[in-house]
């Protein structure tokens, strides 16, 4: 018996749920890889969900994991539960959905960040995002704010899906400034995308070695970064959401990734009966974004340090314009 039908025959499963469905609606659920606390990330899929519930007179669920195995019993106890549509964020869930959809065809399930590629099950969609074209463009606003020509990221770990922030930014920079040069460091340990101790000694690290433009990709680490740029002097790109009021006079600007939209339109297409889809988000189609192709208004109200930079805006538009109309082809890390 392999390790996800043993855990499914012996776990007690028990869910503090504040809201009993009846059986006339629909349930939708949010299980996170992880505790959702200061992760960016993970709180627009709990806004996500629960705007999705609220349009589709449906009782939104949200069900953090803290383990592996808890991962495993949430996804099995929400599908006992009768569960309409279970959604979950990231690459943590693909070997446990690969194993338990199938047993729960009367349930769709949506991962957003990540996609069962091979043999996917039929209950399976998949919302995955372009990150590598946001992140060109934070490298580009980095190449042009650098003035040693050292910049560098703080990564949660090194994996190829996170390299599509790293290599990307790096490529962005150089596409700007020819002389740039970039260093990353990984958080690791047992904790990567919320450890902002750890976040802020890789960030430190590299503000000594003369790094003076950062990009924070460690998630709920990143306010560790935040904290040592103002210490320390450096600027910072982040990402997922607009952290420049957190860290005000320190953070250039940031991509946008609006996980809670995409939910949104996906849980719609589910509904729809659509099936097994996969749909890919960039900055054409809206899903990824980032504060300086915003209004001018909006940009102004950010406190972004870039809203003041009226060469950097007029430039980084530009390349992003090429980006949507296909004349640049930002190279996806992650492709074969």
């Amino acid at each position: 018996m392999n390790m996800f039908k043993k855990i499914l025959s012996t776990a007690v499963v028990s869910l503090c749920l504040t809201t009993a469905a009846t059986a006339a609606e629909k349930s939708f659920y949010y299980i996170s890889p992880n505790p959702i606390g200061v992760n960016a990330f993970l709180q627009m899929g709990e806004v996500g969900i629960k705007s999705a519930a609220a349009q589709n007179d449906a009782i939104a669920k949200i069900v953090e994991s803290d383990t592996p195995q808890s991962r495993l019993e949430n996804i099995s106890a929400a599908a006992n539960d009768g569960a309409d549509i279970v959604v979950v964020l990231g690459f943590a869930f693909n070997d446990i959905l690969e194993e338990v959809a199938p047993l729960y065809p009367d349930t769709q399930f949506l991962i957003v960040d990540q996609c069962i590629w091979v043999d996917r099950p039929e209950n399976v969609s998949c919302a995955v995002f372009r990150e590598h074209e946001a992140s060109f463009l934070m490298g580009a606003i980095a190449g042009l704010n650098t003035k040693n020509n050292k910049i560098g990221a703080v990564s949660a770990m090194d994996i190829p899906f996170l390299h599509r922030y790293t290599d990307s930014f790096a490529e962005g920079a150089k596409y700007v400034n020819s002389d740039v040069e970039f260093e990353v460091r990984y958080v690791g340990g047992q904790n990567p995308f919320q450890d902002p101790v750890r976040a802020k000694e890789m960030a430190i690290s590299l503000a000594a070695s003369g790094v003076d433009t950062l990009f924070a990709v460690t998630a709920g680490g990143d306010f560790g970064i935040f904290e040592a740029a103002a210490e320390n002097g450096f600027k910072v790109l982040s990402v997922d959401v607009n952290h420049c009021p957190a860290a005000e006079g320190h953070i250039i600007e940031g991509t946008l990734k609006h996980v809670d939209a995409v939910i949104e339109t996906s849980i719609e297409r589910i509904l729809a009966g659509e099936t097994s889809f996969v749909a890919s988000y960039g900055l054409k189609e809206g899903g990824m974004g980032a504060q300086i192709l915003r209004s001018d208004a909006e940009l102004a109200d950010s406190k972004c340090l870039v809203a003041d930079q009226a060469d950097t805006i007029k430039a980084v538009r530009a390349i992003a314009a090429e980006i949507i109309d296909g004349s640049l082809v930002i190279k996806d890390p992650m492709a074969n």
